[in-house]
């Protein structure tokens, strides 16, 4: 095996050789709307829009075969699609947009290349995300993925990617086969037939010695395997991991950190496997020791090794259907998200010390976005947030047509705590006597709240045009939850 010159800092005889998988559901949301439908995930031109009822949202998710006859991603504009949604035509307007020289000399579209767009699109499902059924059938893989390891040994990396640590698994499920590799190739194909044949979805997995081989194997090589599975061993390092050609493609490197790297002279990971480590740390921190260990193959993460955070903020932001101008209703949004944020507190017995609003203009309007933070007394009173909220927007806000809204709780305490002035007056004061009923009546909805969902009980302001509350009930990560019910 190649080494670097800096092969002292390590040993791959000494680094944990566990058995990992790193699977992945094969365009997630865009299979699952084609199962419902009984059509095959494969061969399905699909996509899941937001919005999908207008036409005019964001494309979430894509099958593989709308991705290959459309040249598209997930998570692009129906704009940018070669065809108009609503009405199945070639989209003239993309196309001389994307054709047109600086002199205004316009290339015209083949009329064979206008056919085949026109024909695919008639046959293309534009369907709305259902976050709920999503959710649901995320938890159907994670049951399955518990029939081969224990669940501290699972890693829900997201809704449709888990880590997993099979490693006590593999003598258990096939004693008769003595090489690792082959019996975690074995164990890697058994898995996805079991989730085929329960869910109909089909699973990418990656293998390897540890976490961060796993994921590489299944980004860079089963995804473009015909078995889907692919393996990354130490002894693979310099062959499998060194060629990776894009330095983007690499776990952990995005193009923010691909330029840093790059003005230090490493165009790719071969490069940055053999940098001087001390160079990477005195030019990018930890962060730059960690990317030098990581192209080199090493990670020594234990998936039972759960991390705590220090300290815990809750946030709550949303993208508004249209432009708001009138203040008044962009106070009552403010107002609604900070009922949420301070139901949230409550039900993690939390209180916050800080208060964060975010406010983002149209692309309509140049204005720069407002971003504010304030030091308020430990509250996670359903008023006073409303009214720090709507008393920063006031103070922040002058006009202009308003797209994105943030509110957040931060530097957060356990609810048992609180300062105790030293100017505190008799507790049977109005003031004291206001706040507990304050507290009773707060304590009473999120009571029924709790056990009739959200929406049960509401104030009237909900009626005024431009409240998003009850839409917002109906979404999950902000995009619509589906017909599912019972995943409070």
């Amino acid at each position: 095996m190649e080494l670097t010159k800096w092969s002292q800092f390590f040993d791959y005889s000494r680094e944990p050789r566990r058995a990992i998988f790193f699977e992945d559901v094969k365009s997630n949301y865009a299979s699952i709307e084609c199962i419902e439908r009984s059509l095959n995930p494969m061969t399905t031109s699909l996509c899941v829009m937001s919005r999908a009822d207008n036409s005019n949202g964001l494309i979430l998710a894509a099958s593989p075969t709308f991705k290959k006859v459309f040249g598209m991603s997930n998570v692009s504009h129906s704009k940018e699609l070669p065809f108009l949604p609503n009405n199945r035509k070639f989209n003239y307007r993309l196309w001389y947009q994307k054709h047109t020289d600086i002199f205004g000399q316009r290339t015209e579209p083949d009329p064979k290349y206008i056919a085949e767009v026109e024909y695919w699109a008639r046959q293309t499902y534009i369907v709305p995300p259902q976050m709920l059924l999503y959710i649901k059938k995320n938890l159907e893989v994670i049951s399955i993925l518990r029939e081969i390891t224990s669940i501290d040994e699972i890693h829900a990396y997201s809704i449709d990617e888990s880590c997993i640590d099979v490693t006590e698994s593999l003598d258990f499920f096939f004693p008769e086969v003595s090489d690792r590799y082959e019996q975690m190739d074995k164990l890697a194909q058994l898995l996805q037939r079991k989730i085929y044949h329960q869910t109909g979805l089909y699973v990418t997995i990656g293998m390897g010695d540890n976490p961060l081989l796993a994921k590489l194997a299944m980004d860079n090589y089963a995804k473009h395997n015909s078995n889907m599975r692919a393996l990354i061993r130490y002894e693979d390092v310099p062959n499998k991991i060194w060629n990776i050609s894009d330095m983007t493609d690499f776990w952990g490197i995005n193009v923010r950190t691909e330029i840093r790297l790059n003005k230090l002279g490493i165009s790719s990971i071969k490069e940055l496997a053999h940098a001087d480590p001390d160079m990477l740390k005195r030019e990018m921190g930890v962060i730059g020791l960690q990317h030098f260990f990581h192209a080199n193959g090493i990670d020594e993460t234990r998936l039972t090794d759960k991390y705590k955070r220090k300290s815990v903020s809750f946030s709550n932001s949303q993208t508004l259907p249209r432009d708001y101008t009138r203040k008044q209703e962009i106070k009552l949004i403010i107002s609604e998200m900070a009922e949420q944020l301070a139901v949230r507190l409550r039900k993690s017995k939390k209180k916050a010390n800080n208060f964060s609003l975010y406010v983002g203009f149209s692309m309509v309007d140049y204005q720069k976005s407002i971003s504010v933070s304030r030091k308020i007394e430990a509250t996670n009173s359903t008023n006073e947030l409303q009214e720090i909220a709507t008393r920063l927007f006031s103070e922040k806000y002058d006009s202009g047509a308003v797209r994105r809204i943030g509110v957040s709780a931060n530097n957060l305490i356990d609810e048992p705590y609180q300062l105790i002035s030293l100017f505190d007056s008799d507790e049977t004061s109005e003031e004291t006597i206001k706040q507990k009923k304050d507290e009773a009546i707060q304590d009473a909805l999120d009571t029924i709240r709790k056990k009739y969902r959200y929406v049960s009980v509401q104030k009237a302001t909900v009626l005024k045009k431009g409240s998003r509350a009850v839409a917002r009930s109906k979404m999950v990560g902000g995009h619509s939850a589906g017909g599912l019910e019972g995943l409070e």
